[in-house]
């Protein structure tokens, strides 16, 4: 074989090993483009691609996430946000390759947002001098590192220069990175324009939708995004500087775009977990395949230590072992002596919520193995396969609690639905509607069935993650904290039996936390009305503190009351 030949066969290995390393990417964050290149953040480092797509190589990769990077306006450097060395800095290293350097120094969080049109400095936002931690400001610092500058704009999170220097287009507030979505309140962003040079702004989006990302093209149009469609997805909106007028560009149905950037003839942006190119001229957008190469070493079986893992424990009726809830899995761990072990020992499956029946038989949890998270039952001892109690569909659910015979438990959902799953014996009808009976008697048969009991109005994840339940001591009864229509709470009790919901107290003060005693004599719950006032040291006004009292009320007519006045007196001896 000829050495040319050997040369264009290795080669050809060597490719085509590449391409089997090769995957679609997605997921792929806050891009960037160049007149070459694409740029995008990916499992927590910078990579960069051709523009027309192919396999994109690992810019950065020190132990560190990095965030928000953006092309100088020559293309040849690259300027990003990393916390190599603890806090949130600027860094900027060049296209080809090499060390990073570092351009900022505050201990506050510092995030790029663009590169000045001369391209010898940078613009970030930071909280370094803010009066809250809630809003950025905007600084300028030359690119080689040196003493920010602040801009002489109040406060902003993301913004743009325009190409001549002298105005900057900006948002006030960020809610790019929220987990909510369609959101209409205070804290919806605008798009707003400050003059440099007369210190003049104008909010040029007027709208109650979220605007945000604005980005310069050199024509007089300001592109950015915005979710005020009839569909309210985000998408790319364009503002003419000269008439002031506003555009839908893209139009997006099924998900938001995301984290646009503009570049000399494009502008780039995520939808999908893919990277789409907007081209300046005809405003149409294409989807660019890129291909990371890896070496898939998280793809390969190895042990995790989960320990630092360990969510929603559920100690069992003894005591000697108690469940954790790690890394998608249930664990058993006893208390003294003996081993730990995986309950659940799923594959592609994530188990959450561990609940151990009071009768010590079963563990209820709930799986998302059928796609949806799904209240599901197994055996304590691990053995025999796990039953899934309901079918409720798409959401998120909380822990489950068992009531005290083992054949009901209650939880809430993402929907701040109450659900109540009961363990029911029906007769067993034949084909004329009637009970079948057999030599025993009337045959049966069993099942779980769930039914939703109430619902709550104002709770969100965090009170629904600490939502808690407690069952009378015959299982009949379950009390709980409920909404009401002036947003305090009332303590709810449910009738298991005639399946009726009351509202035990009047929700005047906020009450929660109820709690059955063992005896189910008394109710006990947390109200806030305890109303004593302090001075404050530091201004005129008045503070109440520990506001919160234990309360015990009697569950029957003959049961007195703990607190009920006690007067001792001597007694009088009869007369011998």
């Amino acid at each position: 074989m000829k050495l040319p030949t050997l040369l264009v066969f290795f080669a050809a290995l060597v490719f085509r090993a590449a391409a089997e390393d090769a995957l679609d990417a997605r997921l792929m964050r806050m891009p960037a483009v160049s007149e070459k290149h694409l740029a995008f953040v990916y499992a927590g480092d910078i990579w960069i691609a051709p523009k027309e797509g192919g396999t994109a190589f690992r810019l950065s990769s020190p132990a560190g996430e990095e965030m928000f990077p953006r092309f100088s306006p020559d293309g040849r450097e690259i300027a990003f946000t990393a916390n190599y060395d603890g806090g949130e800095s600027i860094y900027v290293m060049p296209v080809s390759g090499g060390e990073p350097r570092r351009v900022t120094f505050h201990g506050a969080g510092d995030r790029m947002v663009c590169w000045w049109p001369d391209g010898k400095s940078i613009v970030f936002a930071s909280r370094r001098e803010s009066f809250t931690d809630r809003c950025s400001q905007f600084f300028r610092v030359n690119a080689q590192a040196g003493m920010p500058e602040k801009l002489p704009i109040p406060y902003g999170e993301f913004g743009a220069i325009s190409p001549d220097g002298k105005t900057f287009a900006y948002t006030m507030t960020d809610t790019d990175r929220a987990s909510w979505k369609r959101y209409r309140g205070g804290m919806a962003p605008d798009v707003w324009l400050f003059h440099l040079d007369t210190g003049a702004a104008e909010n040029i989006t007027h709208d109650d939708a979220n605007d945000s990302q604005p980005m310069w093209v050199t024509d007089g149009r300001v592109y950015f995004l915005s979710d005020r469609g009839e569909r309210k997805r985000a998408n790319l909106w364009c503002y003419e500087v000269a008439d002031k007028k506003l555009r839908q560009v893209t139009n997006f149905a099924d998900y938001d775009v995301r984290y646009p950037s503009v570049g000399p003839k494009d502008i780039v942006f995520e939808n999908g977990g893919a990277l789409f190119l907007l081209d300046l001229a005809t405003e149409q957008s294409r989807q660019v395949k890129v291909e990371v190469v890896t070496d898939k070493a998280t793809l390969r079986p190895h042990v995790q230590n989960v320990s630092g893992l360990i969510r929603h424990g559920a100690i069992s009726p003894t005591g000697k072992r108690v469940l954790f809830e790690a890394r998608g899995e249930i664990f058993s761990v006893p208390a003294e002596n003996g081993v730990v072990r995986n309950f659940t020992e799923s594959q592609g499956v994530a188990e959450r919520y561990p609940a151990w029946s009071p009768d010590g038989k079963w563990i209820a949890y709930f799986s998302d193995r059928s796609g949806e998270y799904e209240l599901t039952l197994r055996s304590a001892d691990g053995k025999g396969e796990e039953q899934q109690l309901t079918k409720l569909g798409a959401g998120w659910r909380y822990e489950p609690h068992w009531s005290p015979d083992s054949k009901k438990i209650a939880f809430v959902d993402s929907a701040m639905r109450v659900w109540l799953t009961e363990f029911v014996t029906k007769p067993i009808l034949g084909a004329n509607g009637k009970p079948v009976s057999g030599p025993d008697g009337p045959q049966t048969t069993t099942t779980w069935e769930t039914a939703a009991i109430d619902k709550e109005m104002w709770l969100y994840h965090g009170e629904l993650e600490n939502f808690s339940f407690s069952w009378s001591p015959d299982s009949r009864w379950i009390a709980y904290a409920g909404d009401t229509e002036n947003r305090q709470q009332g303590i709810i009790i449910y009738d298991s039996k005639e399946r009726k919901t009351h509202q035990v107290t009047s929700a005047f003060y906020d009450d929660d936390l109820p709690v059955f005693d063992p005896a189910g004599n008394y109710l006990y719950y947390r109200s806030k009305r305890n109303f004593v006032q302090h001075r404050s040291d530091f201004d005129n006004t008045w503070a109440y503190v520990n506001s919160h009292a234990l309360m015990c009320v009697p569950l029957r007519k003959d049961m007195p009351s703990p607190l009920a006045p006690k007067n001792d007196e001597e007694p009088l001896k009869k007369d011998e």
